[in-house]
C-alpha cells in the first residue's frame, strides 16, 4: 500500500500553552470525534515527531487540545535526538505540553551520552527536568556496574541514581545492599543508608 505523509506546522499565539513543530506519517490514518474529542489514529509504520522527539509504533493515537497526547502501542521505539536518549517499550503515552513520556510493559531507556542502559516495568521520563523515575524490576547497567531495585530515580544533569525497594549494586566482584542506595554515575561512588551490608573482594592480580 502506498505510504502517505502528513505534516502539520503549528504556529500558536503566546496565550497557547505550548508551541512546536508537529509532523506524522503512516500507512493508514483514520480520524474520528467522540464525546467532543477529536482523535487521529495512525496504523502501519506510524511515526510522530514533536520537536526533538521521534516516536515509532505499530499504532499511534493522537488526541487532546492541540494534539497534546500521543498514545503508542506495539513495538514502540523513540529517540530524543538532541540528548541521545533512546527508549523501547510495549506502550507509551507522551504529553506534548508537559514533555513527559510514560512507558509501560517491557520498557528500556538508554542514555547514550552517559553510557547507561536502564529497564523497568514502568518508566516516567521528564524531558525538561531531565529526571527519570523507574518502577518494578528495575535494572541499570553502566560499564561493569549493575544496579537493581524496585524503585529508582535518575537525575541526568547531576548524574545521580537513587535506589530503594531492596536495592543492590554490583561493582565488578563487590556487592552492596542497604535500605537506600545512592550512586554517583560520574564517579561510580556508592552511598548507603539503613541496614547496610556488602561484600568486598580484593583483587591482587
Amino acid at each position: 500500500m502506498r505510504k502517505v505523509f502528513f505534516a502539520v506546522m503549528i504556529f500558536l499565539l503566546p496565550c497557547y500553552p505550548f508551541a512546536d513543530t508537529f509532523t506524522f506519517k503512516a500507512d493508514r490514518m483514520q480520524g474520528s470525534k467522540a464525546v467532543g474529542r477529536e482523535i487521529t489514529v495512525l496504523t502501519g509504520n506510524a511515526e510522530v515527531r514533536s520537536d526533538n522527539l521521534l516516536l515509532k509504533a505499530a499504532r499511534i493515537e493522537i488526541q487532546g487540545d492541540d494534539n497534546q497526547f500521543i498514545d503508542c502501542t506495539g513495538g514502540v521505539e523513540g529517540i530524543e535526538e538532541e540528548k541521545e536518549i533512546v527508549f523501547r517499550t510495549d506502550r507509551l503515552r507522551y504529553d506534548r505540553k508537559l514533555k513527559v513520556a510514560r512507558l509501560e510493559g517491557n520498557a528500556t531507556l538508554e542514555d547514550r551520552k552517559n553510557e547507561i542502559v536502564a529497564r523497568g516495568r514502568f518508566i516516567e521520563y521528564d524531558d525538561e527536568a531531565e529526571i527519570t523515575v523507574f518502577q518494578i524490576s528495575v535494572r541499570l547497567f553502566k560499564n561493569d556496574m549493575v544496579c537493581r531495585s524496585e524503585y529508582a530515580v535518575y537525575r541526568r544533569q547531576e548524574k545521580l541514581l537513587d535506589l530503594s525497594g531492596f536495592p543492590v549494586v554490583f561493582k565488578k566482584d563487590d556487592e552492596f545492599r542497604a535500605d537506600r542506595i545512592r550512586v554517583d554515575l560520574d564517579t561510580d561512588d556508592v552511598t548507603m543508608e539503613g541496614a547496610v551490608s556488602g561484600t568486598l573482594k580484593n583483587n591482587n592480580e
